[in-house]
């Protein structure tokens, strides 16, 4: 069949003129008797010699086709022949001269138009899609630019966002205690967030990268640097500005990674010297670790305790302390907590163990115990709608040791949270001082905090904010007796009805409050973890105005040559816990939980006297005879009866340190006790030898830990020392840092250095 189609096929040929371009068509027609075939893509030849080949099927031409093109002077036509071999593959083609010459004008026409599109596709190429910028690169037309420079092209690329939030706050308080005027105000709100990051270029020497981050957690995550790159034969090789880092090979002059300054390296011959002038914004810290386990030295200064994180549930359990530690490694006292809720004010979105609470300062005080409750008690009675306090038996804390809890259940509007305030203010209770209100209080879980059973403290996992009230509810034997102080959760008072409980944190700060001798100042921490007794050290030295260094003892007559240690109550047995001081420090640990001096699992010092540096090292000094002018010059009294902030004003009397070393549980992992270390700050010795960072050691630089990769260095008992730089003063100390670096390369084997 298909023979018969190609021998009754019809040629024709066709040429067009004018507007187009001629073209010659085979066309395939097939006979009256064959059936018709309606394809839906029929296949046609649109071959044009001169033009485009499209279609809607475009298949390029064979190789083994070869065109040639003649001119006939005599017809002024251009021929187009195609042949296979010595056979034509189409019949010629023809054009006239005006014909061909308009097809050569739109040929070069359309070839310039593709070049121009190619060129600037491969412009948009060669950019980073990642900074496509509004900013133009700007081109400046100088030859000292240019020589200078190393080009004429500024480019600045930003990329980012600025988000700027306005907005207005209108508040208004219905008080009638607050004067008119104030009870409406206004107030203008304002934010910003800021993501930025800039690189940029003049010419080809000088490179700009600036990041800044409103958001960042850190300040020095925020970083600008401006560096000026000179040519191989030039004098000036860099100049950087902004976060530079001065990197030594030595060991005796480590170099800094952490710097914001100037930076400069020149070369004069052979001799490069780089000089430095900037501020060191980071700590420089170094590790001993033998054989795996890693050698810290602390240095804390005795205002350093840790605040708003340890309390005592009760002045009782607070004024017993001292007597109860005397006689470690065994704690002394008949008291045990068997239950204990510990509230506090609810921050986050969570609706389990919620409750409204009533925190009250002397629930289950003893009003006669001096200093346990409000100092006007006698003439305004804070404690009772009565006008005297009506004491329990005893001194023991319990909701019948006076008569507030009964008190407040007589209270209308108290127990039911309706209008808790008011009530207590007819009775001349005031918030902050005497009580607290919290809606919806949020009970901590066992594995928040931790309590003493014994000694009646507990201690959070986090630190309280000033704002945050802390309340608890326990009960406890004495001598086989049990006492209990607030109400449980599961003492059949059902929700909505509050809890009463025992207030120890409001937020009111007041050393003035008797509240305020609830939290416990006596407790230090190391910032290690997991520390073992072993090659422990601590000591407590003092800053001695007249000898003008610190000393690990009191130079007056009567303690002198007597450790602090002792003075302070943590040296009273020896290593084989025989009651002798032996002048080492009791290493005594699950202090939290049990009793003790430190909690080893942690890194907590806990001392064995409410007030170390208070009144326990004034009764020392007094029994010795140290007249009472002397002791006032000494004693730290100020460190327990006001804030933090406030004691660390008198530097005349903060002159206590405790100073030592600790060795952590043997481990390939190296702790630096610091996060996001800059990048190439860490250096690793192992006796002596500098190893290579990925081959013997890896570093986590956010984290902060070092994993040793030659276990031959740990089982050898090599002693490895770690060098590192931290942010961690970043915003608090800032030191100053001038230098300069000379090298001198006699030849390819020796290098000439100085710094």
């Amino acid at each position: 069949m298909l023979s018969a189609l190609l021998l009754t096929a019809l040629l024709s040929v066709a040429f067009s003129s004018k507007d187009e371009l001629p073209v010659q068509a085979m066309d395939l027609t097939l006979p009256v008797d064959s059936p018709e075939i309606d394809l839906i893509y029929p296949i046609e030849d649109s071959y044009n010699p001169f033009g485009n080949n499209g279609g809607i099927i475009d298949l390029e031409t064979p190789p083994n086709i070869e065109n040639e093109v003649e001119y006939d002077p005599a017809t002024d036509n251009y021929y187009l022949n195609q042949q296979v071999g010595d056979n034509d593959y189409r019949p010629p083609s023809s054009m006239s001269s005006s014909e061909f010459l308009e097809y050569s004008f739109d040929d070069a026409l359309q070839e310039n138009w593709q070049e121009f599109v190619s060129e600037q596709n491969e412009e948009e190429q060669d950019e980073n899609s990642e900074f496509k910028t509004f900013a133009p690169q700007i081109k400046i037309e100088s030859e000292v630019f240019d020589r200078l420079f190393g080009g004429n092209t500024i480019d600045i690329k930003p990329q980012g966002s600025a988000e700027l939030t306005f907005g207005v706050n209108h508040s208004k308080t219905e008080n009638p205690r607050i004067p008119e005027r104030q009870r409406s105000i206004t107030t203008f709100d304002f934010d910003q967030q800021i993501q930025l990051n800039l690189i940029g270029s003049i010419g080809d020497k000088m490179k700009l990268n600036f990041n800044y981050n409103t958001e960042a957690a850190f300040d020095f995550e925020n970083k600008m640097n401006l560096e000026y790159n000179g040519k191989e034969d030039e004098i000036i090789q860099k100049i950087e500005a902004g976060n530079v880092n001065l990197p030594l090979s030595g060991s005796l002059i480590t170099g800094s990674q952490t710097l914001f300054g100037i930076k400069s390296k020149l070369r004069f011959g052979k001799l490069t010297a780089t000089t430095v002038l900037s501020q060191e914004r980071g700590q420089r810290k170094e590790i001993d670790v033998a054989g795996g386990a890693q050698t810290q030295d602390f240095e804390i200064t005795c205002d350093q305790y840790e605040a708003n994180r340890h309390y005592f549930v009760s002045h009782f359990f607070k004024d017993n302390y001292d007597s109860w530690m005397e006689s470690l490694p065994v704690v002394n006292s008949p008291a045990f907590i068997t239950r204990i809720e510990v509230w506090i004010t609810n921050n986050r979105a969570a609706f389990e163990e919620n409750r409204n609470i009533v925190c009250l300062t002397d629930l289950g005080e003893d009003a006669s115990d001096a200093g346990t409750v409000d100092s006007d008690i006698t003439a305004n009675p804070i404690g009772s709608i009565n006008p005297i306090v009506q004491d329990g038996p005893g001194n023991f804390p319990d909701n019948n040791q006076n008569s507030i809890y009964n008190d407040m259940n007589n209270l209308p509007g108290v127990r039911d949270f309706g209008s808790v305030t008011n009530s207590l203010n007819s009775v001349n209770y005031t918030a902050g001082r005497h009580f607290e209100e919290v809606e919806n209080a949020r009970k901590l879980t066992p594995t928040e905090y931790t309590y003493n059973s014994r000694l009646g403290f507990i201690s959070l996992n986090q630190s309280l904010n000033n704002d945050e009230v802390l309340a608890v509810a326990y009960q406890y034997t004495y001598n086989g007796q049990t006492f209990q102080v607030g109400d449980f959760s599961t003492d059949g008072i059902d929700a909505p009805q509050a809890l009463y409980l025992k207030m120890l944190k409001s937020t009111v700060t007041n050393p003035r409050l008797p509240i305020w001798d609830l939290m416990m100042k006596n407790v230090y921490s190391l910032g290690a973890y997991q520390v073992n007794k072993e090659n422990f050290r601590l000591d407590v030295w003092y800053n001695d105005p007249r000898e003008g260094y610190d000393i690990p003892f009191l130079s007056y007559d009567g303690v002198e040559g007597v450790p602090l240690v002792q003075l302070l109550g943590m040296d009273r047995i020896d290593q084989n816990t025989n009651p002798a001081m032996d002048g080492v420090f009791d290493f005594v640990d699950n202090a939290a939980t049990q009793g003790g001096t430190i909690n080893a699992r942690n890194g907590r010092v806990f001392f064995s006297t409410v007030r170390p540096f208070g009144e326990t090292i004034d009764k020392e000094m007094e029994e010795a005879g140290v007249p009472d002018a002397t002791r006032e010059t000494i004693v730290y009294t100020e460190l327990y009866d006001s804030t933090q902030t406030a004691a660390r004003q008198i530097p005349e009397k903060n002159r206590f340190k405790l100073k030592g070393t600790y060795q952590s549980a043997s481990s390939d992992e190296i702790s630096l006790n610091a996060i996001n270390v800059p990048q190439g700050s860490v250096q690793v010795t192992a006796g002596g030898v500098q190893l290579v960072e990925n081959v013997d050691y890896t570093v986590d630089y956010n984290l902060g830990r070092v994993k040793i990769l030659n276990s031959g260095l740990l089982e050898s008992q090599t002693p490895i020392k770690i060098s590192l730089e931290s942010n961690t003063l970043f915003s608090i100390q800032t030191k100053t840092l001038v230098g300069s670096r000379f090298d001198y390369q006699v030849n390819r084997d020796l290098v000439l250095g100085a710094t």
